[in-house]
């Protein structure tokens, strides 16, 4: 049996999910193993989009690629309008 690491990198489509809304949004997702704590920590960038705005910062969110799903936070918006969102554990890409 292999054991699949997840992926350090993922640039490309995701949709987010919060409570019924469901948005198509590109995403620059990185990540990487903390030796600290023992988890993965997974952090990016999610595309400038009035929809995602409308869910906000603070918000849990269900992050999905092609590759998987995983639980993240929304946070702070740069300046290009662009959310952050984070999570720790199994990454979605």
């Amino acid at each position: 049996m292999t054991h699949h690491e997840p992926q350090e990198e993922y640039a490309g489509p995701t949709t987010v999910s919060a409570g019924e809304v469901r948005l198509a949004v590109d995403a620059d997702l990185r990540g990487r193993f903390d030796p600290i704590d023992g988890r993965f920590h997974w952090y990016g960038r999610l595309a400038a989009s009035p929809d995602l705005d409308a869910i906000g910062a603070g918000a849990t969110v269900t992050v999905s690629t092609e590759h998987g799903t995983a639980e993240g936070r929304l946070s702070d918006v740069d300046p290009w309008g662009r959310l952050r969102v984070s999570g720790t554990g199994r990454p979605p890409f």
